[in-house]
């Protein structure tokens, strides 16, 4: 992962989850025994394996020690645990009155991440949505917020757009898997949604973007339970997912949830129509909605 593509909060969170590794995987302990033999309260070390708060240096030094962490592995670590200490702020920052914790951790990996798998049930992919699109169904989802709320969420969506697909050297590689129902819902208006489908069609022209749909004829094999996403990033970074439920978003990094979470998208694009096709059923839907 390059330097220029690593935000802080990426830092903290892949600094976090080494250290939660070394702990409990490799050695076993609880978090109050490591904050007792650090000296330090266990809802601090929670914070720093939680991405939640900067790990300082001195801190780092003892928890390598504490692990006896081999001098190879030690010098990476070191690498994050400075980056994660950095001032500079993200992309995303001026927008945070508007962002919730789990959404900026969203944005940070998909910031850093070299490729993503997405499964969606009933709604297009950000990367994918038009303004017009993302304005309607932001403005439903979250009927709590105000205008200029809405107008920032939408404006953070654009901007993901331009910076991962649109105007970058090394553009997100996205394999997206929808269901028929996704592009069945008329979301936004009649022009708006034959605008959407214009652009999805346009889109998953983009050589780093491939989609595929599951049509109603596959009933059961796509009627998964909720969407997720699968970010994998350069180097030998594990891969993290997010699901999306009521709620909100949960982030998972376990590696038994991972291994879940890709044969079931292995599953859902097994079922789904070939690129080719599915640009036609695409196109056939829009064209029916004139």
């Amino acid at each position: 992962m390059t330097n220029g593509s690593r935000t802080v909060l990426m830092s903290r969170v892949t600094l976090g989850r080494a250290l939660r590794r070394l702990r409990d995987e490799e050695h076993g302990l609880t978090l109050a025994e490591a904050a007792k033999a650090l000296g330090c309260d266990d809802s601090l070390l929670s914070r720093i394996e939680n991405g939640k708060r900067a790990c300082s240096p001195q801190t780092f030094g003892k928890l390598m020690d504490l692990y006896r962490v081999p001098q190879e592995q030690r010098e990476e670590l070191a690498r994050l645990q400075a980056s994660s200490n950095t001032r500079k702020a993200p992309w995303w920052a001026r927008y945070r009155d508007a962002l919730t914790s789990s959404y900026e951790q969203y944005l940070a990996f998909e910031d850093a991440a070299h490729s993503v798998f997405e499964f969606q049930l009933a709604l297009l992919p950000g990367l994918v949505q038009t303004e017009d699109y993302a304005r309607a169904v932001t403005a439903n989802r979250f009927s709590s917020l105000g205008p200029d709320q809405v107008d920032s969420l939408v404006e953070v969506r654009m901007e993901r757009q331009r910076r991962r697909l649109h105007e970058t050297a090394e553009p997100l590689q996205c394999d997206y898997v929808l269901t028929q129902a996704a592009l069945e819902f008329r979301v936004g208006g009649p022009a708006a949604y034959r605008r959407q489908l214009d652009r999805l069609l346009e889109v998953s022209d983009h050589p780093s973007v491939t989609v595929r749909v599951i049509p109603y004829a596959k009933g059961e094999e796509g009627s998964q339970t909720a969407p997720f996403s699968i970010f994998r990033f350069p180097g030998d970074l594990p891969d993290v997912a997010f699901g999306e439920f009521v709620a909100g978003s949960l982030t998972m990094d376990d590696p038994r949830d991972l291994r879940r979470l890709h044969r079931l998208f292995r599953g859902v694009a097994g079922a789904a129509l070939s690129p080719a096709a599915t640009r036609d059923l695409v196109a056939g839907i829009r064209d029916r909605g004139e």
